[in-house]
């Protein structure tokens, strides 16, 4: 159960990966009492889950973990230098995201880029609804976006941003959305 936790929770691959570890730990262990009582299904089942759960720890702490180390070293050393500031596009998922008046709205769940141009079309925020458990995802244009190091804020107020239509699941825009106007 701790296993299944941390690797479901997305933590970061050095948490998912070592929810592998817990989970080979879980198989091996599964595996001694197979043998023990002579059960050949046990054994053969936890064999296999072993085989799967080292391919999780080789991707999670080793390729994932160093993607993830590669892309904070160079932000981590951007912000020491006098190039512009960085941060991994990977990243932008779960950064905060805060209206011109100051209010947080929610956080990010996704950006948008144009194939030919390589820039931000759009990024989709979520916002708690129905009392915290459910969200509502919107589309906030490129244009109303500003990008920080730890977050977003958007040069929209908080009644222009709740004035943008919620997304339907599963039928985001192909395109940019206009900028709503700016409400009061």
């Amino acid at each position: 159960m701790i296993a299944a936790m941390m690797t479901a929770a997305n933590l970061g691959a050095r948490t998912t990966g070592w929810g592998f570890v817990v989970f080979v730990i879980g198989s091996l262990s599964w595996i001694v009492v197979g043998l023990s009582s002579g059960q050949t299904n046990l054994l053969a089942t936890n064999a296999f889950l072993t085989l799967v759960n080292l391919v999780g720890i080789w991707r999670w702490l080793g390729r994932q973990r160093a993607y993830e180390d590669g892309g904070r070293s160079a932000r981590d050393a951007s912000r020491k230098s006098s190039a512009p500031t960085l941060f991994t596009a990977t990243g932008i998922a779960g950064m905060s995201v805060d209206t011109k008046d100051g209010r947080t709205v929610g956080k990010t769940v996704e950006a948008l880029i144009e194939c030919r141009t390589g820039e931000v079309s759009y990024v989709v925020v979520a916002s708690p609804a129905a009392g915290g458990i459910a969200e509502q995802l919107r589309a906030v244009p490129r244009e109303a976006i500003v990008f920080h190091c730890d977050g977003l804020s958007i040069d929209l107020s908080n009644a222009a941003f709740e004035a943008l239509a919620p997304l339907k699941d599963g039928d985001w825009p192909d395109t940019a959305v206009p900028q709503v106007a700016q409400a009061a």
